[in-house]
């Protein structure tokens, strides 16, 4: 299929904020195509969904492709500490919403998504690499692009969707790029075989497990027998295992009792990644003629699976726009994304530090926690950010610090 010179909009990267936003701005009858560096299908991590992106896989009409994957359900996630334990479920949520997503492979998660965009006639050019972007005074685009066989080709476009995750054309190229505030970490992470999964307690939940207090790991596991397992920590925690990924990976299973007897059978199924100080925030989430979406915005940390909702709201919220500013309608970027988004951004990020420094645990692994709050906090781990009736979302970074110093005094008081 060969490149289109003139579209409505161009969009840049075939992951989910890619090709959700491509698809729901197709239904709306423009002309859209895609571009993606990469070759489909490969590896990226943010393998746990949460409920809230189901709604924007709904509005794509990506629902019913997804479902025939057969992928993991979730219901809900564990974490655990020590022999603490807090099981959410999101049937309890406090928010009206899905109650259930999935838990993905994200090779095979991707792919689908792009796939369903071909069949609905939307070009997906892979191994295309933006090499340069200029934008007019009206918002019009030229993008020059290399293609696979190393031919330059260029695109017009009414509108440019960067959707291009960790690659970050626009901010790259425009230099919007700025220094997160979140501390550098880093994660280990591979998957594994699972040949003694159904001997583990609800063998298919999602956990998050508290190695140390500035360590955990993640167990996700899939409907194809394979678990995802990570460790995420400061960069000084890995140190103290020496040798190849494979031998520091082992290790680390040996050092936590809850994951020493489930995968001491496991093989890998590759040499296990590593990750390192991967936050990154831009200047602005727009600018004339373009908008950024999915990790282009800002990414946080895998704790609570934030990156593909906020990719997933983004995009659709991103999508909706352009719809209405290319059919002539005043759009104002401000409000309508750049506050939008950025709200479910500080409420993942209150929750992300809260975690790190303690103030979580506390209330998660506390005797008197009431179910009121926690089907509140359950709201916020489903993805429901934007929910302002929730105390938890409207006053976010308040409410959690005084729970968790009201619990912490109340516990202490008992022992």
């Amino acid at each position: 299929m060969s490149i289109s010179k003139e579209v409505d909009v161009l969009v840049i990267g075939a992951g989910p904020s890619g090709t959700i936003a491509a698809s729901i701005m197709n239904k709306a009858g423009l002309k859209v195509q895609i571009v993606e560096k990469m070759l489909f299908p490969r590896f990226v991590i943010g393998e746990s969904l949460l409920p809230r992106c189901m709604e924007a896989l709904e509005e794509a009409g990506f629902l019913d492709a997804v479902t025939a994957q057969n992928f993991q359900r979730k219901d809900g996630a564990k974490f655990v500490m020590g022999n603490g334990v807090c099981d959410f479920n999101f049937n309890q949520q406090y928010t009206q919403g899905w109650m259930w997503t999935w838990q993905v492979p994200r090779a095979d998660f991707d792919k689908t998504l792009a796939d369903e965009c071909e069949k609905m006639g939307i070009p997906v050019h892979y191994e295309t690499e933006v090499t340069d972007i200029k934008i007019d005074e009206n918002g019009h685009s030229t993008t020059t692009v290399k293609t696979a066989d190393g031919k330059e080709e260029t695109i017009k476009a009414r509108f440019i969707v960067d959707g291009s995750g960790y690659g970050r054309v626009i901010p790259r190229l425009f230099g919007l790029e700025k220094p997160s505030t979140q501390y550098p970490r880093k994660t280990l992470f591979c998957h594994l075989t699972d040949p003694k999964r159904n001997a583990a307690y609800e063998p298919n939940r999602i956990i998050a497990i508290v190695h140390n207090p500035t360590t955990w790991i993640w167990v996700i596991p899939f409907a194809n027998g394979n678990t995802s397992v990570g460790y995420v920590g400061s960069p000084e925690f890995f140190d103290q295992f020496p040798g190849t990924p494979e031998e520091q990976f082992r290790q680390l299973i040996q050092a936590e009792p809850m994951l020493r007897e489930r995968f001491d059978e496991s093989e890998m199924r590759w040499e296990p990644r590593t990750l390192q100080s991967w936050s990154a925030t831009t200047e602005t989430f727009y600018g004339k003629g373009f908008v950024l979406t999915g990790n282009v915005t800002e990414f946080l940390d895998p704790i609570f699976s934030s990156g593909v909702t906020l990719a997933s709201v983004s995009a659709q919220t991103a999508a909706n726009l352009v719809i209405k500013e290319l059919k002539g309608e005043q759009v104002d970027w401000e409000e309508q994304y750049m506050k939008h988004m950025q709200q479910g951004v500080n409420v993942f990020r209150t929750y992300v530090n809260a975690w790190y420094d303690g103030s979580l645990f506390k209330i998660f692994f506390s005797e008197q926690r009431t179910q009121e709050i926690m089907g509140q906090i359950c709201s916020v781990l489903a993805g429901y950010v934007w929910d302002m009736t929730n105390p938890f979302v409207k006053n976010h970074e308040k409410n959690v610090r005084t729970l968790s110093r009201y619990l912490d005094i109340t516990q202490k008081s008992t022992v």
